[in-house]
């Protein structure tokens, strides 16, 4: 059995579970509709670091690209790329006291980073961390060295969640990883059982739509297999109307 971090969820939602409010609306960026009923967020997510203390926070890459959008090419590798599909964890960035890791799951090579460390008091000592796999172009790979971008590389044809966190833990020494990734992220954590808590904070509104991004767009249920059972934490109700609800996730 792998050792891998802690893994808490944690989320602003509409009522509904919505997480933006239609298809085409980025999760990390939101639009006026949705800033008009939710307002500002900071709040509750400085709440669940602070509760959690998280070495590494997780998003997955449609959380910065919409799906079907186009990445800007990138140059062609020079040479055997083989080596290019080793971990890239350079010392002068692991080694640093207190490191954090804002991780990102992107198999695809979607996203060209604007940043690698985040602007802003918040973000002090986190440096970004990509996880990839064996299929993710090499030339994506390439450009996270040129970048000096850390990345891990773990699975076949896609990410294998469970041995990048074992990664993260023994190389890195992550201990809790707190995932604020969009559904279809959250969804395959939940599937594959590496979830232990859940930290949810429901605005008063409800979105509704088929199609839009929800808490957990996981795969269906499987003949017999049963819906993931939690245990009530904590639920505080906020007069604004908004509800803060944690959950222990009960394994089998």
């Amino acid at each position: 059995m792998l050792d891998i971090p802690k893994i808490v969820v944690h989320q602003t939602a509409s009522v509904d579970g919505k997480l933006t409010t239609a298809p085409d609306v980025l999760l990390l960026i939101g639009d006026e509709r949705w800033k008009a009923i939710a307002g500002g967020d900071e709040e509750a997510y400085r709440k669940a670091r602070a509760l959690h203390n998280p070495d590494a926070v997780l998003e997955g890459s449609g959380s910065f690209v919409l799906e079907g959008t186009p990445s800007q090419p990138l140059p062609p590798v020079d040479g055997e790329p083989a080596m290019l599909y080793q971990d890239y964890l350079p010392a002068s960035l692991t080694e640093q006291e207190e490191r954090r890791w804002f991780t990102v799951v992107d198999g695809r090579g979607r996203v060209r980073w604007m940043y690698k460390e985040f602007p802003g008091q918040d973000w002090a000592g986190w440096h970004l961390l990509v996880l990839v796999h064996h299929a993710t172009p090499p030339e994506y790979l390439a450009y996270l060295r040129q970048e000096q971008i850390p990345y891990l590389v773990t699975g076949e044809v896609q990410v294998d969640l469970a041995d990048a966190f074992s990664k993260m833990r023994l190389q890195l020494g992550v201990e809790c990883i707190l995932s604020t990734a969009g559904g279809q992220l959250n969804g395959a954590l939940l599937r594959a059982g590496l979830v232990d808590e859940i930290m949810l904070d429901f605005f008063p509104a409800i979105i509704g739509g088929r199609g839009t991004p929800a808490l957990f767009d996981a795969a269906p249920l499987q003949p017999g297999e049963l819906p993931t059972s939690l245990q009530l934490l904590s639920a505080q109700a906020q007069p604004n109307g908004w509800v803060e609800l944690r959950y222990r996730v009960l394994k089998a």
